[in-house]
């Protein structure tokens, strides 16, 4: 295994045209293809840095910034943020072209973490990444505080959903 890579390595750009498939009865965009096409990017930027299959641990909070209406192009641009001991966060950006009127406009940022999993589905190392600019390295320190937020909301949610499903007397629950 590579032991550091650069956030270079795995940048990634996807670019969509919205068809009426992609649409609502509204010609806009469904939030959920959207949510998919993040998810895929993120994915790709996560398994060319760790060299393996990964799993979707999170999704931070999306915000739709901007419609997106059939015709439009929309462009996603992924990199790598932070990495942990098996985990990494990725950064999605979100554009909309409107090639009609040829105006852009940010459509909103996500913020994923996925795990890499080895061939038995158990998290696996993953390469250090090597920071070279200060906007890296500001970017990974922004990601270890976000990093911080969920797993303490990982663990409030866990307890919460504990309470609830043995105060409904139907057992224990599983983590």
């Amino acid at each position: 295994m590579v032991n550091e890579k650069e956030v270079k390595d795995s940048y990634t750009v996807m670019t969509h045209t919205v068809l009426p498939r992609d649409a609502n009865s509204h010609g806009q965009l469904y939030g959920g293809k959207l949510v998919d096409w993040i998810d895929q990017i993120g994915a790709i930027v996560a398994v060319r840095h760790s060299n393996s299959k990964v799993v979707t641990a999170s999704i931070d909070s999306l915000h739709f910034l901007v419609p997106i209406k059939i015709g439009d192009i929309v462009i996603l641009h992924a990199w790598i943020n932070y990495v942990g001991r098996t985990s990494m966060e990725v950064e999605v950006h979100v554009e909309v072209e409107n090639p009609a009127e040829n105006r852009y406009a940010h459509a909103c940022t996500a913020y994923l973490t996925y795990v890499a999993i080895d061939e038995n589905g158990r998290p696996r190392e993953v390469p250090k990444l090597k920071l070279n600019t200060e906007e890296e390295k500001k970017r990974f320190k922004e990601a270890e505080k976000r990093r911080k937020a969920r797993l303490e909301l990982k663990k409030q949610l866990i307890e919460s959903w504990r309470k609830a499903v043995e105060e409904r007397g139907k057992g224990k629950y599983f983590y």
